[in-house]
């Protein structure tokens, strides 16, 4: 219709690498029918910047300081569903894929993504769609492989320790399934999103309940545990 208003689709643009931001705002700001109304370099910014300003869109990296983007996509896609979160990505980014999926990302951009690519793809978080290049949707797919089967592990360790006396809550179940996993405190810390001093507290419990204070030997402890949860089982 002749006269009709435009939709303008407003970014905020989240990286702790100015030159990255101030090329994609380049790019963003030739379009007439979007506008970057602020850069940012950490995820609490964005968090902060998103509840004042309402932008269509959040071009979110992933590694930044204070807060990461993806607990910043969390809080984000909780408080503020209108905000569409998209997550700028690396290759050697593909750990964060299903973490920042389940916090509310609809998609991922890769940094090096043609311009006119960019555009598209804006264009198409702003309507609510998911963006997953091919690559990275491929990446997805093994993830979802590989998380199948540590749930599988999972499952396992909590059947024994659920008929463990020692009374284990949810939270250190969790935690020691993570632990059995290889992951560190603060891998930890990321992944359940508490403090890393809280994931030593609840370490701290677990050592007392099995009457072991070192790691190596507890992890040791856990998987005797469910070597012999596993070979009861054949024996039923």
């Amino acid at each position: 219709m002749v006269g009709e208003k435009m939709s303008l689709i407003t970014i905020l643009i989240a990286d702790d690498q100015r030159l990255m931001s101030d090329g994609l705002k380049t790019i963003l700001d030739l379009e007439e029918d979007m506008e970057v109304i602020g850069t940012v370099s950490n995820g609490k910014e964005a968090y902060e910047f998103t509840k004042e300003y309402s932008p269509s869109v959040v071009l979110m990296d992933i590694r930044m300081p204070i807060m990461n983007g993806v607990e910043s996509t969390k809080r984000i896609s909780n408080e503020f569903p209108n905000t569409n979160v998209v997550m700028l990505t690396t290759f050697d980014e593909d750990e964060f894929i299903v973490e920042s999926l389940v916090n509310g990302a609809k998609g991922f951009l890769l940094k090096d993504i043609p311009g006119d690519k960019l555009i598209e793809a804006v264009r198409d978080a702003a309507k609510g769609q998911m963006i997953l290049p091919g690559n990275i949707a491929m990446k997805l797919a093994l993830k979802i492989s590989e998380l199948s089967k540590i749930l599988e592990i999972e499952s396992e360790i909590n059947k024994k320790i659920e008929k463990d006396p020692m009374n284990f809550s949810t939270r250190e179940k969790e935690i020691i399934s993570l632990m059995m996993q290889g992951l560190n405190n603060q891998q930890i810390s990321e992944r359940i999103f508490i403090s890393e001093g809280t994931v030593k507290n609840y370490i701290s419990d677990i050592y007392n309940k099995i009457g072991i204070n070192n790691r190596s030997k507890a992890i040791i402890y856990f998987r005797k545990l469910l070597k012999d949860s596993s070979e009861a089982l054949k024996n039923e």
